[in-house]
């Protein structure tokens, strides 16, 4: 995965492989957390591509022509240009966006490559690097900076104002339409997804390692590529199955069946140990900081809890919760569970109530965006947040003190993060 051998000799009138790998050394000089992505790459010559372009399978084909007329200053940017779009998985999202929108045709690939562009070009270059001539960047449409390929998408068409970007082809990898140059999965040379995986991997160590050296873009990219999106929904089914069969949720003494050990102690009757259904008491965030979607999505996240104890209804109480908690209910249909509330936030209200029901609960999920003070002390009892997610600049938002910062769940609570999985950038 370090080095390239040529596919044809470097002959006069075939690719200029010195002047490539070149520029190829100055990009990983200015960008040296992208060094292991770019040498990653291969090479494979090709007069059929306009000027350079990739496969998913991080092939990077490369027109002699082109390479002749650009400065090696301009070759690294394309490099850094190129290898950006499998970094970010454009071609896996352009596929996704396809399905999703039903958008078909070379004309939609192509306003997919544009749109990738735009997502690339607005922090790319600078500082070192030289944006090639003709680069696509946000400005040029007359769209904002720092959005991601599919918000692009929504904002512009094919027309007038892009006639000047039919000749712009990075690639399948870019787009996720195969091109006639390919090589395909079968070629030579390709990277197996695992391999993939692994230049990413390597990359974001590098980019959060020294986040002071890479533009926001790419910090952002980073943090998301060690924190994958997960699918939230059967966490959190799993975290509650988890608390409620662990040691001591659940489990009482019984006479009725005596102790085995009962035979060690003539005379005595020892009771044994015994498994009961789980009760599972949900307190819901119903202050003014919590949204009615946010709201709604909670009720959907109590039927959630309830197949996860085995669609015992019963076993189930729930409990609405702002700066004061509210009555208790058992969960007959979740759609008619009233969440009433809408002032501030203390959740400590909810936990002590919902501690003092009888029977006391086995384990209590809490559904709230985290703006509220929690108890000083570990609950008898296990605990599961679920946690709506909030932007950094809501993050230190209150009622009453601007200056609050809330704090973090506390360690003794399984937490997982409720909300859609974010898109990768």
């Amino acid at each position: 995965m370090t080095a390239d051998a040529p596919d044809a000799p470097d002959t006069p009138g075939t690719l200029d492989f010195g002047k490539l790998f070149a520029a190829r050394l100055h990009a990983a000089r200015v960008r040296p957390y992208l060094a292991s992505a770019l040498f990653a790459l291969h090479t494979v010559e090709s007069r059929r591509v306009p000027t350079m372009a990739v496969d998913r399978h991080w092939r990077c084909y490369v027109s002699p022509v082109f390479v002749d007329r650009t400065p090696v200053e301009e070759l690294a940017g394309v490099w850094v240009h190129e290898v950006s779009h499998l970094l970010r998985d454009h071609h896996g999202r352009s596929d996704r966006v396809a399905r999703q929108r039903g958008l078909t045709g070379p004309g939609e690939r192509l306003r997919m490559n544009i749109a990738a562009d735009c997502e690339i070009n607005d922090d790319v270059f600078g500082e070192g690097l030289i944006g090639p001539e003709g680069a696509v960047d946000p400005a040029s449409l007359g769209l904002p900076e720092g959005e991601l390929m599919e918000d692009y998408l929504r904002q512009f068409r094919l027309g007038p104002h892009t006639q000047g970007l039919a000749w712009l082809d990075c690639g399948s990898g870019a787009d996720g339409l195969e091109r006639e140059w390919d090589l395909g999965p079968d070629g030579a040379h390709g990277l197996s997804a695992h391999e993939q995986d692994a230049v990413r991997f390597r990359v974001a160590q590098g980019i959060t390692g020294r986040p002071g050296d890479a533009p926001k873009g790419w910090q952002r990219w980073a943090e998301e590529a060690f924190q994958p999106p997960q699918p939230w929904r059967e966490l959190l089914g799993a975290a509650v199955r988890s608390a409620a069969s662990g040691a001591g949720a659940g489990e009482d003494y019984t006479y009725g069946r005596p102790s085995r050990r009962s035979a060690g102690v003539p005379g005595t009757v020892l009771p044994s140990l015994r498994r009961r259904p789980p009760h599972v008491s949900v307190v819901i965030d119903t202050s003014g900081s919590v949204s009615d979607t946010e709201l709604g999505s909670a009720l959907i996240e109590v039927a959630a809890i309830t197949r996860a104890v085995g669609g015992r209804r019963d076993l189930i109480t729930v409990l609405s919760c702002d700066a004061a908690a509210r009555i208790v209910h058992p969960l007959c249909r979740a759609e008619g569970i009233p969440l009433v509330g809408g002032g501030g936030t203390d959740l400590r209200t909810g936990f002590a109530k919902a501690l003092r029901a009888r029977p006391r609960p086995d384990v209590i999920v809490v559904l709230t965006d985290g703006q509220t003070p929690w108890p000083g002390t570990r609950p008898p009892c296990r605990t599961v947040v679920g946690l709506f997610p909030r932007q950094e600049s809501a993050a230190s938002w209150d009622e009453d003190d601007p200056d609050y910062v809330p704090d973090s769940p506390p360690a003794w609570a399984r937490v997982v993060v409720i909300g859609s999985a974010p898109t990768a950038r």
